[in-house]
């Protein structure tokens, strides 16, 4: 019976289209495409560092905040090192089932010797709640 019931449900959504005539499937297509965009552009930032050094342990995500349907969340770094030194870092958020919804990278430059700096990370896209950012990485170079 539940087999059936989603195939019957399934064949209906094939030809719901939303008010500007797209299809679920294809909003969710640009959504994923969205994201693997999004995400081949943070890696690709990521990839030009050279010489530095794993630093997620120094870089903490502050609560998410929405403005203008654009989710955004405070990136501290706190450098441990007697010099100062700039932070790359791979902030990602996902949805409660741990699908990547979007990412940026964040720089956060000339962070003093023992002390801490902070920049802002902001979604690409339009996202609605308030899911978490993560570090996905952060180097410290």
């Amino acid at each position: 019976m539940a087999a059936a019931t989603a195939v019957a449900l399934a064949a209906g959504m094939t030809g719901c289209t939303n008010d500007s005539g797209e299809t679920p499937k294809s909003v969710a297509s640009e959504a994923g495409a969205a994201v693997q965009s999004a995400t081949a552009a943070a890696a690709s930032e990521i990839a030009k560092i050279k010489g530095g050094l794993d630093a997620k342990s120094d870089v903490k995500a502050g609560p998410t905040e929405a403005e203008n349907n654009r989710l955004f969340n405070e990136i501290t770094a706190t450098n441990p090192t007697d010099k100062a030194v700039d932070y790359t870092v791979l902030v990602n958020w996902k949805d409660s089932s741990g699908n990547l919804l979007d990412a940026t990278v964040v720089s956060i430059d000339a962070v003093p010797p023992g002390g801490t700096k902070s920049a802002k990370a902001q979604t690409h896209r339009d996202l609605s709640g308030t899911p978490p950012a993560e570090i996905g990485q952060a180097i410290r170079h």
